[in-house]
Protein backbone atom coordinates (compact mmCIF):
# COMPACT_ATOMS: atom_id res chain seq x y z
CA UNK A 1 0.00 0.00 0.00
CA UNK A 2 1.81 3.21 -1.21
CA UNK A 3 0.33 6.87 -1.21
CA UNK A 4 3.71 8.30 -2.81
CA UNK A 5 1.69 8.28 -6.30
CA UNK A 6 -1.11 10.89 -4.71
CA UNK A 7 -0.11 15.03 -4.85
CA UNK A 8 -0.27 15.85 -1.39
CA UNK A 9 0.50 19.81 0.57
CA UNK A 10 2.21 19.15 3.26
CA UNK A 11 0.01 21.13 6.44
CA UNK A 12 0.72 18.98 9.26
CA UNK A 13 4.12 18.80 11.08
CA UNK A 14 4.73 15.11 11.67
CA UNK A 15 2.70 13.14 13.43
CA UNK A 16 -0.07 14.14 15.92
CA UNK A 17 0.85 12.34 19.22
CA UNK A 18 -1.12 9.70 20.64
CA UNK A 19 -1.16 9.87 24.98
CA UNK A 20 -2.46 7.91 27.30
CA UNK A 21 -5.63 9.32 29.08
CA UNK A 22 -3.89 7.87 32.25
CA UNK A 23 -6.73 9.83 34.83
CA UNK A 24 -10.08 9.18 32.66
CA UNK A 25 -8.72 5.65 32.99
CA UNK A 26 -8.61 5.35 36.81
CA UNK A 27 -11.92 7.62 37.05
CA UNK A 28 -13.46 4.64 34.72
CA UNK A 29 -11.93 1.68 36.06
CA UNK A 30 -10.55 1.06 32.69
CA UNK A 31 -9.97 0.09 30.08
CA UNK A 32 -6.96 1.61 29.20
CA UNK A 33 -7.59 4.99 27.01
CA UNK A 34 -5.43 7.23 24.59
CA UNK A 35 -6.57 9.83 22.33
CA UNK A 36 -4.90 10.32 18.98
CA UNK A 37 -4.83 14.07 19.12
CA UNK A 38 -5.56 15.26 15.69
CA UNK A 39 -6.77 18.60 16.99
CA UNK A 40 -3.04 19.45 16.80
CA UNK A 41 -3.32 19.50 13.18
CA UNK A 42 -1.32 22.10 11.59
CA UNK A 43 -4.42 24.30 10.31
CA UNK A 44 -5.69 27.08 12.51
CA UNK A 45 -7.71 25.30 15.77
CA UNK A 46 -6.75 21.58 14.13
CA UNK A 47 -8.43 18.83 13.28
CA UNK A 48 -9.81 16.05 11.30
CA UNK A 49 -10.15 18.03 7.83
CA UNK A 50 -6.68 19.02 7.71
CA UNK A 51 -5.40 15.81 6.57
CA UNK A 52 -8.09 15.47 4.02
CA UNK A 53 -7.14 19.00 2.70
CA UNK A 54 -3.67 17.68 2.15
CA UNK A 55 -4.91 15.78 -1.03
CA UNK A 56 -7.66 17.86 -1.86
CA UNK A 57 -6.05 21.03 -1.99
CA UNK A 58 -3.05 19.50 -4.34
CA UNK A 59 -6.02 17.73 -6.35
CA UNK A 60 -6.97 21.85 -6.59
CA UNK A 61 -3.90 22.96 -7.63
CA UNK A 62 -2.65 20.33 -10.18
CA UNK A 63 -6.00 21.24 -11.67
CA UNK A 64 -5.33 24.60 -12.24
CA UNK A 65 -8.11 25.85 -9.78
CA UNK A 66 -8.04 29.65 -8.12
CA UNK A 67 -10.78 29.24 -6.50
CA UNK A 68 -12.25 26.81 -3.60
CA UNK A 69 -15.85 26.55 -3.32
CA UNK A 70 -17.28 24.13 -0.16
CA UNK A 71 -20.30 23.85 2.24
CA UNK A 72 -21.17 22.71 5.68
CA UNK A 73 -22.97 23.18 8.39
CA UNK A 74 -23.60 26.24 10.90
CA UNK A 75 -20.48 26.89 13.01
CA UNK A 76 -18.57 24.37 10.09
CA UNK A 77 -15.10 23.12 11.53
CA UNK A 78 -14.56 22.26 7.69
CA UNK A 79 -15.74 25.40 6.43
CA UNK A 80 -13.16 26.82 9.08
CA UNK A 81 -10.11 24.56 7.81
CA UNK A 82 -10.62 24.74 4.09
CA UNK A 83 -10.62 28.52 4.18
CA UNK A 84 -7.06 28.10 6.25
CA UNK A 85 -6.25 25.94 3.43
CA UNK A 86 -7.27 27.93 0.25
CA UNK A 87 -5.97 31.38 1.85
CA UNK A 88 -2.03 29.06 2.67
CA UNK A 89 -2.24 28.67 -0.77
CA UNK A 90 -3.18 32.22 -2.36
CA UNK A 91 -6.72 30.80 -3.59
CA UNK A 92 -9.88 32.54 -3.36
CA UNK A 93 -12.68 30.60 -1.25
CA UNK A 94 -16.20 30.64 -1.17
CA UNK A 95 -18.14 29.39 1.41
CA UNK A 96 -21.72 27.54 1.49
CA UNK A 97 -23.33 27.53 4.88
CA UNK A 98 -26.48 25.11 5.17
CA UNK A 99 -29.12 25.95 8.11
CA UNK A 100 -29.60 22.23 8.97
CA UNK A 101 -32.12 24.46 11.99
CA UNK A 102 -34.28 27.03 10.39
CA UNK A 103 -32.54 30.58 10.73
CA UNK A 104 -29.42 29.66 12.75
CA UNK A 105 -27.01 31.34 11.30
CA UNK A 106 -25.66 34.60 12.98
CA UNK A 107 -22.90 36.69 10.91
CA UNK A 108 -22.28 37.56 14.93
CA UNK A 109 -22.08 34.37 16.62
CA UNK A 110 -19.03 33.22 18.35
CA UNK A 111 -16.75 30.22 17.80
CA UNK A 112 -16.32 29.43 13.70
CA UNK A 113 -18.59 31.79 12.65
CA UNK A 114 -16.49 34.48 14.21
CA UNK A 115 -13.11 32.82 12.51
CA UNK A 116 -14.86 32.68 8.99
CA UNK A 117 -15.14 36.66 9.18
CA UNK A 118 -11.73 36.90 10.47
CA UNK A 119 -9.66 35.10 7.89
CA UNK A 120 -12.64 37.07 5.18
CA UNK A 121 -13.57 34.30 2.71
CA UNK A 122 -14.29 35.96 -0.65
CA UNK A 123 -18.10 35.04 0.06
CA UNK A 124 -20.62 33.38 2.37
CA UNK A 125 -23.21 32.24 1.06
CA UNK A 126 -26.36 30.83 3.31
CA UNK A 127 -28.52 28.08 2.09
CA UNK A 128 -31.79 28.38 3.94
CA UNK A 129 -33.17 24.84 5.61
CA UNK A 130 -34.83 22.71 3.21
CA UNK A 131 -32.39 23.49 -0.03
CA UNK A 132 -29.38 21.60 -1.36
CA UNK A 133 -25.93 23.48 -0.42
CA UNK A 134 -24.55 20.71 -2.98
CA UNK A 135 -27.21 22.42 -5.87
CA UNK A 136 -25.64 25.75 -4.38
CA UNK A 137 -21.92 24.89 -4.89
CA UNK A 138 -22.70 23.61 -8.62
CA UNK A 139 -24.40 27.08 -9.58
CA UNK A 140 -22.04 29.04 -8.03
CA UNK A 141 -18.95 26.90 -10.36
CA UNK A 142 -21.00 27.43 -13.10
CA UNK A 143 -21.07 31.40 -12.48
CA UNK A 144 -17.45 31.43 -11.83
CA UNK A 145 -16.69 29.52 -14.72
CA UNK A 146 -18.73 31.99 -16.50
CA UNK A 147 -16.59 34.52 -15.31
CA UNK A 148 -13.71 32.67 -16.49
CA UNK A 149 -12.20 31.23 -13.54
CA UNK A 150 -11.07 28.11 -12.59
CA UNK A 151 -13.70 27.15 -9.25
CA UNK A 152 -12.78 23.44 -6.93
CA UNK A 153 -15.57 22.03 -5.76
CA UNK A 154 -14.71 20.52 -2.29
CA UNK A 155 -17.81 18.47 -1.08
CA UNK A 156 -18.97 18.83 2.85
CA UNK A 157 -16.22 17.13 5.40
CA UNK A 158 -13.91 16.82 2.42
CA UNK A 159 -15.54 13.51 2.47
CA UNK A 160 -14.81 11.58 -1.23
CA UNK A 161 -12.44 9.22 -2.25
CA UNK A 162 -9.84 11.93 -2.86
CA UNK A 163 -9.57 13.22 0.90
CA UNK A 164 -10.20 10.14 2.31
CA UNK A 165 -6.25 9.64 1.60
CA UNK A 166 -5.66 11.54 4.34
CA UNK A 167 -7.14 8.77 7.07
CA UNK A 168 -5.70 5.97 5.37
CA UNK A 169 -2.61 8.16 5.81
CA UNK A 170 -3.49 8.20 9.02
CA UNK A 171 -4.02 4.65 9.76
CA UNK A 172 -0.68 3.75 8.63
CA UNK A 173 0.63 6.47 11.20
CA UNK A 174 -1.22 4.59 13.94
CA UNK A 175 0.30 1.45 13.06
CA UNK A 176 3.62 2.82 12.96
CA UNK A 177 2.62 4.65 16.43
CA UNK A 178 1.83 1.26 17.91
CA UNK A 179 4.70 -0.31 16.65
CA UNK A 180 7.69 2.25 18.26
CA UNK A 181 4.78 2.10 21.69
CA UNK A 182 4.59 -1.46 21.79
CA UNK A 183 1.08 -1.86 21.57
CA UNK A 184 -1.91 -2.68 20.43
CA UNK A 185 -5.36 -1.41 19.95
CA UNK A 186 -8.35 -3.48 20.50
CA UNK A 187 -10.95 -0.82 19.48
CA UNK A 188 -10.55 2.98 17.55
CA UNK A 189 -13.28 4.87 18.15
CA UNK A 190 -14.06 7.74 15.54
CA UNK A 191 -16.85 9.96 14.84
CA UNK A 192 -18.76 9.21 11.75
CA UNK A 193 -20.35 12.26 10.53
CA UNK A 194 -19.60 12.72 6.87
CA UNK A 195 -18.23 9.56 6.77
CA UNK A 196 -14.61 10.39 5.63
CA UNK A 197 -12.41 9.89 9.16
CA UNK A 198 -14.23 6.51 9.66
CA UNK A 199 -14.16 5.28 6.32
CA UNK A 200 -10.87 6.38 5.30
CA UNK A 201 -9.52 4.61 9.06
CA UNK A 202 -11.81 1.31 8.15
CA UNK A 203 -10.16 0.64 4.80
CA UNK A 204 -6.60 1.95 6.23
CA UNK A 205 -6.97 -1.19 8.89
CA UNK A 206 -7.90 -3.71 6.40
CA UNK A 207 -5.51 -2.61 3.97
CA UNK A 208 -3.11 -2.82 6.28
CA UNK A 209 -4.48 -6.06 7.55
CA UNK A 210 -5.37 -4.98 11.25
CA UNK A 211 -7.60 -6.58 13.20
CA UNK A 212 -8.76 -4.16 15.67
CA UNK A 213 -12.27 -3.19 15.25
CA UNK A 214 -13.01 0.87 13.98
CA UNK A 215 -16.15 1.78 16.04
CA UNK A 216 -17.84 4.71 14.40
CA UNK A 217 -20.26 6.84 16.11
CA UNK A 218 -22.65 8.20 14.29
CA UNK A 219 -23.73 12.09 14.90
CA UNK A 220 -26.12 13.02 11.90
CA UNK A 221 -27.96 10.10 10.19
CA UNK A 222 -29.86 7.51 10.53
CA UNK A 223 -27.67 3.98 11.34
CA UNK A 224 -28.87 2.35 7.49
CA UNK A 225 -28.01 5.28 6.37
CA UNK A 226 -24.70 6.34 7.97
CA UNK A 227 -23.65 2.50 7.80
CA UNK A 228 -24.11 2.74 3.69
CA UNK A 229 -22.18 5.74 3.72
CA UNK A 230 -19.42 5.05 5.42
CA UNK A 231 -19.32 1.45 3.10
CA UNK A 232 -19.46 3.37 -0.21
CA UNK A 233 -16.51 5.80 0.59
CA UNK A 234 -14.65 3.24 2.29
CA UNK A 235 -14.06 0.86 -1.08
CA UNK A 236 -14.14 3.84 -3.37
CA UNK A 237 -11.06 4.74 -1.30
CA UNK A 238 -9.83 1.62 -2.04
CA UNK A 239 -10.31 1.12 -5.09
CA UNK A 240 -8.58 4.71 -5.40
CA UNK A 241 -5.87 3.28 -3.49
CA UNK A 242 -5.94 0.94 -6.83
CA UNK A 243 -7.26 -2.46 -5.00
CA UNK A 244 -10.53 -4.00 -5.81
CA UNK A 245 -13.33 -3.03 -2.96
CA UNK A 246 -13.36 -5.71 -0.85
CA UNK A 247 -15.74 -4.51 1.97
CA UNK A 248 -18.78 -5.27 3.01
CA UNK A 249 -21.45 -3.98 5.64
CA UNK A 250 -20.49 -6.81 7.89
CA UNK A 251 -17.18 -4.63 7.98
CA UNK A 252 -18.83 -1.52 9.07
CA UNK A 253 -19.46 -0.71 12.97
CA UNK A 254 -21.19 2.52 13.37
CA UNK A 255 -23.50 3.35 16.43
CA UNK A 256 -26.41 6.02 16.19
CA UNK A 257 -27.61 5.72 19.95
CA UNK A 258 -25.73 8.94 20.83
CA UNK A 259 -26.97 11.31 18.47
CA UNK A 260 -29.80 12.89 20.65
CA UNK A 261 -32.00 15.31 19.05
CA UNK A 262 -30.10 15.81 16.26
CA UNK A 263 -26.88 16.69 14.26
CA UNK A 264 -25.67 19.99 16.40
CA UNK A 265 -28.49 19.45 19.07
CA UNK A 266 -26.51 18.63 22.77
CA UNK A 267 -26.99 16.01 24.93
CA UNK A 268 -26.53 15.60 28.87
CA UNK A 269 -24.32 12.66 27.72
CA UNK A 270 -22.34 14.47 25.67
CA UNK A 271 -21.97 17.63 27.91
CA UNK A 272 -21.27 15.21 30.53
CA UNK A 273 -18.16 13.95 28.65
CA UNK A 274 -16.92 17.20 27.45
CA UNK A 275 -16.90 18.28 31.10
CA UNK A 276 -15.41 15.24 32.29
CA UNK A 277 -12.15 14.90 30.05
CA UNK A 278 -11.33 18.43 30.42
CA UNK A 279 -11.79 17.73 34.48
CA UNK A 280 -9.78 14.84 34.28
CA UNK A 281 -7.34 15.61 31.39
CA UNK A 282 -7.14 19.08 30.06
CA UNK A 283 -8.59 18.19 26.82
CA UNK A 284 -11.06 19.88 24.93
CA UNK A 285 -13.61 18.06 23.20
CA UNK A 286 -16.89 19.70 21.51
CA UNK A 287 -20.67 19.07 22.49
CA UNK A 288 -21.47 18.06 18.50
CA UNK A 289 -18.73 15.82 17.51
CA UNK A 290 -16.46 14.72 19.82
CA UNK A 291 -18.62 14.79 22.74
CA UNK A 292 -21.16 12.74 21.40
CA UNK A 293 -18.75 9.89 20.43
CA UNK A 294 -16.99 10.06 24.55
CA UNK A 295 -20.38 9.59 25.45
CA UNK A 296 -20.68 6.43 23.58
CA UNK A 297 -17.22 5.16 24.58
CA UNK A 298 -18.10 6.02 28.24
CA UNK A 299 -21.75 3.89 27.95
CA UNK A 300 -20.57 1.26 26.55
CA UNK A 301 -17.65 0.81 29.24
CA UNK A 302 -20.70 1.23 32.02
CA UNK A 303 -22.35 -1.77 30.62
CA UNK A 304 -19.48 -3.97 29.81
CA UNK A 305 -19.64 -4.00 26.24
CA UNK A 306 -15.49 -3.19 26.86
CA UNK A 307 -13.74 -5.27 28.25
CA UNK A 308 -11.40 -3.86 31.16
CA UNK A 309 -8.26 -5.51 29.78
CA UNK A 310 -8.69 -3.74 26.65
CA UNK A 311 -6.67 -0.53 24.87
CA UNK A 312 -8.56 1.68 23.00
CA UNK A 313 -7.79 4.49 21.02
CA UNK A 314 -10.28 7.53 20.95
CA UNK A 315 -9.22 9.77 17.58
CA UNK A 316 -9.81 13.18 18.70
CA UNK A 317 -10.90 14.88 15.80
CA UNK A 318 -11.20 18.39 16.40
CA UNK A 319 -13.76 20.92 16.95
CA UNK A 320 -12.97 23.09 19.80
CA UNK A 321 -14.37 26.63 18.18
CA UNK A 322 -17.94 24.92 18.91
CA UNK A 323 -17.03 25.33 22.61
CA UNK A 324 -17.22 28.89 22.36
CA UNK A 325 -19.72 28.86 20.16
CA UNK A 326 -22.16 27.60 22.41
CA UNK A 327 -21.16 28.33 26.23
CA UNK A 328 -24.85 28.06 27.49
CA UNK A 329 -24.58 24.77 27.31
CA UNK A 330 -22.17 23.88 29.86
CA UNK A 331 -23.33 26.99 32.43
CA UNK A 332 -24.65 25.66 35.73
Amino acid sequence: MSLVNFPKRNYINGRTPIEKMKALTKELGGPAIYIKRDDLTGLPFGGNKTRKLEYLMADALEKGADTIITCGAVQSNHCRLTLAAAIREGLKCQLVIEERIPNSYDYHANGNNFLFNLMQPEAIHICPFGQSPVKEMETLAEQLRSEGRAPYIIPVGGSNEIGDLGYIACAEEIVEQMEQMDISFNRIFVTSGSAGSHAGLLAGMKLLKQDMIVQGIGINRPYEVQRAAVLELANDTIEKMGYEPFLTLEDVLVDCNYIGGGYSVPTDAGRHAVELVARTEAIMLDPTYTGKTMSGLIDMIEKGIIGKEENILFVHTGGTPGLFAHPEIFQK
